[in-house]
């Protein structure tokens, strides 16, 4: 992990979260907007939002964190990625 990748913030990854899902649903969304509920998303997508998240934000999304509710929502999603990061830096200290 990169010292310009620790220090994203939670603005944005839900700003660059918000901008990937505007471009591929082609409507916008609301960081607590539930992405499952309201159709926009599907169990098959939520994998291609895992391999995003992976490859975007330099983490590993494995095991208990591999639950729908991690991205039922911009805001869960960037609580993950923060999470995630945060575990990874910490690792690497």
């Amino acid at each position: 992990m990169t010292a310009e990748q620790t220090e994203l913030t939670a603005g944005e990854i839900e700003k660059g979260l918000r901008g990937h899902l505007d471009s591929v649903l082609n409507t916008a969304v609301e960081p607590d907007q539930d992405l499952f509920k309201s159709g926009l998303v599907s169990s098959m997508f939520a994998m291609q939002l895992v391999v995003h998240l992976e490859e975007t934000y330099d983490i590993a999304i494995i095991g208990a964190d591999l639950k729908l509710d991690s991205f039922r929502t911009v805001q869960a999603m960037t609580e993950l990625v923060l999470r995630l990061r945060a575990a990874a830096a910490g690792a690497d200290a």
